[in-house]
């Protein structure tokens, strides 16, 4: 599908403010899978080696991930060593996508990206279709050792690769060579995102995930990054030969620590200012106000981080981050 995109998201109450470039593609022919759940696909070398993951479609309104996925498809990739796996997640919500209302379909009828806190699939509160795919799902998942999950944002910024808190999740960043910018995070009060899920965050684990934002959301340079990405990805884990796609030159990598994810308290949250990312401000520069709650620049500078249009309670406003020095 394509269009204009210029409707409202009546999932999110959003409106769409950029034109819809991509076409996502019919993924029903990956519906069986080959291991038992639909839509994941798993291929063992028979040598050696970690088992690979890549994901998309965590968000069902992200469709760069899906053309990936099934560019691989097509393609039929194999791995080299180990094992490899291909994964289209939320695909309930990926099918209900609608150019008219692009934002509508993020979701069913919860964040997927939000349930993977130790307890959060069998606490029993909300049986949601979110819920019901992430326990399908997470036997298979259990068995990853390393991840690149596919996502997209809000604004046209420049691409990114959001690293966990564990030093290994960015050092994977680092070899993987694209994104150039690498944002270091510990995630959002709301809940745990997948990419932090068990063994991938844990102390003293071999696992660990990077996840990629690509572009906006429907803009169709996020596909280009999204292969990048994931070539760069597959190359750095070994899965492939190191010479195997082709990988544009990159800039040496800038890592960005998150210092405070703003978590919003009331109602009333409002930017100072139409942020879109990427904006290094001076400490003490506004930022917004919740209630009566100023949020201002902590640092010298603050690196605004995603800027968020769901300003809704208990959502992330922004993240706020610092340079670190190269060799830091």
């Amino acid at each position: 599908m394509s269009g204009s995109g210029t409707g409202r998201g009546s999932a999110t109450g959003l409106d769409n403010i950029y034109p819809v470039e991509i076409t996502p593609p019919d993924l029903t022919p990956y519906a069986k899978g080959n291991n038992g759940i639909p839509y994941i696909w798993t291929w063992d070398s028979g040598q050696p080696g970690p088992h690979v993951a890549v994901t998309a479609l965590v968000h069902g309104n992200e469709p760069c991930g899906a053309v990936t996925l099934d560019w691989l498809m097509r393609d039929e990739l194999r791995p080299a060593q180990g094992r490899l796996s291909l994964g289209f997640i939320n695909i309930a919500a990926y099918e209900a996508f609608d150019p008219e209302e692009p934002d509508a379909t993020r979701w069913i009828d919860e964040d997927f990206n939000r349930l993977w806190a130790p307890g959060r699939l069998d606490d029993g509160v909300r049986e949601t279709a979110e819920v019901m795919r992430a326990r399908e799902i997470r036997p298979w998942l259990d068995t990853v050792d390393l991840l690149l999950d596919i996502h997209s944002m809000q604004h046209k910024t420049e691409p990114l690769t959001i690293a966990g808190w564990q030093k290994r999740s960015a050092e994977l960043a680092r070899r993987m060579g694209t994104p150039p910018v690498i944002v270091a995070d510990q995630g959002h009060a709301e809940g745990m995102r997948m990419r932090d899920y068990a063994g991938f965050s844990e102390d003293g684990s071999d696992k660990t995930a990077v996840l990629i934002e690509c572009g906006q959301h429907w803009e169709s340079a996020s596909v280009d990054v999204a292969k990048a990405a994931t070539t760069g990805f597959l190359r750095a884990t070994g899965v492939v030969a190191p010479d195997w796609g082709d990988l544009p030159a990159a800039p040496a990598p800038e890592l960005l620590q998150v210092t405070e994810a703003v978590t919003i308290e009331t109602e009333n949250f409002r930017f100072a200012e139409d942020w879109r990312g990427f904006e290094r401000l001076a400490k003490g520069t506004l930022i917004g106000t919740d209630g009566r709650r100023e949020v201002r620049a902590p640092h010298e500078p603050t690196v605004l981080i995603m800027p968020s249009r769901r300003l809704w309670p208990g959502k992330t406003a922004v993240r706020l981050a610092h340079p670190v020095p190269a060799g830091a």
